[in-house]
């Protein structure tokens, strides 16, 4: 997704311990993306001419944090809790660059259709759900289970797009300048 961006990057892990406790769902995802972000600082340091950032996408029913599901069973059971029902997907977002952090949220709204049993044995037989916030990707078969999304579709991928741009442009990195032809 950063690709699309024109952005160069590599992946580093952070070695950060996500949580999912807490009483409101926006500082559980801000504080994981901040403890990403502040971990991969603590090794690697800030690039002087670049950034680090980090996301964390929790999926949200009734204002309770689900979490990712640890095996097949809880995946099956929360995919159960969201068929045919409406939740928010929350992500936050981090960067470090300059000696400057910023930190921004986005919520979306996926209205999961009505699944039966056996449909839900299918997607769980995929192992989709595995490492997944809500037990399902959006981006994968679990298109499948969705009916509509209300905002933004990348934020339900786990990395909202516009957000992301808001914040790198607000830190003086893009857009990148175009590279000119020869």
């Amino acid at each position: 997704m950063l690709t699309r961006l024109g952005l160069e990057f590599r992946v580093v892990t952070a070695g950060f311990e996500e949580h999912t406790d807490g009483a409101d769902p926006v500082a559980v995802v801000t504080a994981n993306a901040l403890g990403k972000v502040r971990a991969v600082a603590a090794r690697a340091g800030v690039p002087a001419a670049g950034a680090i950032l980090a996301a964390d996408t929790e999926v949200v029913r009734d204002g309770v944090v689900l979490g990712k599901p640890p095996d097949a069973p809880a995946a099956a059971r929360m995919l159960a809790m969201l068929a045919g029902r409406a939740h928010e997907v929350i992500t936050g977002v981090a960067v470090i660059a300059a000696g400057c952090e910023r930190t921004a949220h986005e919520t979306t709204r996926v209205h999961m259709r009505p699944l039966s049993d056996a449909e839900i044995h299918w997607y769980v037989g995929t192992g989709e759900w595995r490492d997944r916030a809500g037990g399902y990707a959006i981006q994968g078969a679990g298109a499948a289970l969705c009916a509509r999304v209300e905002g933004d579709p990348s934020n339900v991928i786990g990395l909202p797009m516009a957000l992301v741009a808001q914040l790198l442009a607000d830190a003086g990195l893009w857009p990148v300048p175009a590279v000119p032809a020869v």
